[in-house]
């Protein structure tokens, strides 16, 4: 009986070994990564965290300040007769804290149902133009009085979107606020609506204002993403408005897009896919068509 060569058994016996040492470090530098990996995840969920309490802190005890300050003034009206005109103003401040304060809370209460796939659309087939109208005229006061001039273009004649009106009001809502917001007093805002060849309708929401670094564009779109997070930064808000919008476009089937230059202005883009073939639905009461060119 012939026995292996033992030189070849030592060569197989070391590459085995070799083989199993190599296969270790492999292993080892996976882990090492991995821990890595994940302790640069939880570094970044901390900071997250921590800012969104801040934040949090930050845009509620705001409002809730303002309406614990006038409400004690009102209080102690008994004591210091205060004129009328003190009487209401301090009423309608009060008023506007609240309102804002329940606008961050129902903000973070539907992002949270979005992120967790509770959030459900009421769709049907909807007249576009006229959400956007009523968008507009909505929008108006806020824009008069920051000196800001609003149009809506080529809103006729378009076809209609399957989605929920309520929620894609919400969304142009929230571009308006944000666009207004962020424009300088003598800058404009234009609502621009286009028909795309597919059937879908695209909407664009461009400001003439402070813009944005291509850098920027991301944060904005985080929940309480704030490009100028000092404290007294000169444009207050919670940063959900354009985070929520992004997730009801989403929802819609849509796509949500921003392009922005500093110093120069910023388009937010939102496209709507066309209607879907569907069981007949229901007419709701028929609204006024809009005109080419309206101007608030």
């Amino acid at each position: 009986m012939l026995k292996g060569d033992p030189s070849k058994s030592k060569t197989t016996s070391l590459m085995q070994e070799y083989s199993a040492l190599i296969g270790d470090a492999v292993l080892r530098q996976r882990t090492r990564l991995a821990e890595r990996q994940a302790r640069l995840e939880a570094e970044l969920a901390d900071r997250l965290k921590s800012e969104f309490i801040a934040n949090m802190s930050h845009e509620l005890r705001t409002p809730l300040n303002t309406i614990l300050g006038f409400s004690k003034l009102l209080r102690d009206h008994e004591n210091h007769r205060l004129p009328d005109a003190e009487i209401a103003q301090y009423a309608s401040l009060i008023k506007e804290s609240a309102e804002h304060l329940l606008t961050v809370v129902n903000d973070i209460l539907d992002i949270s149902k979005v992120q967790s796939g509770l959030y459900a659309l009421d769709a049907f087939d909807v007249d576009i133009a006229a959400v956007l109208r009523d968008c507009v005229a909505a929008a108006a006061p806020q824009a008069a009085e920051a000196g800001v001039t609003l149009t809506l273009r080529n809103a006729s004649s378009l076809p209609q979107v399957r989605g929920d009106d309520t929620k894609l009001g919400q969304i142009f809502t929230n571009l308006l606020t944000n666009a207004i917001k962020f424009t300088p007093e003598g800058g404009s805002v234009t609502v621009e609506v286009l028909e795309q060849g597919n059937g879908g309708v695209m909407v664009a929401v461009r400001d003439t204002g402070i813009g944005m670094a291509p850098e920027h564009i991301d944060v904005a779109l985080e929940p309480f993403g704030q490009v100028d997070r000092a404290r007294t930064r000169r444009r207050e808000g919670a940063g959900l408005g354009l985070t929520l919008a992004k997730c009801l476009v989403d929802l819609h089937g849509g796509e949500l897009m921003i392009t922005s230059v500093q110093g120069k202005g910023t388009d937010v883009t939102v496209k709507l896919p066309p209607v879907h073939p569907v069981a007949p639905i229901e007419p709701r009461e028929k609204r006024e068509p809009l005109g080419n060119n309206a101007v608030i």
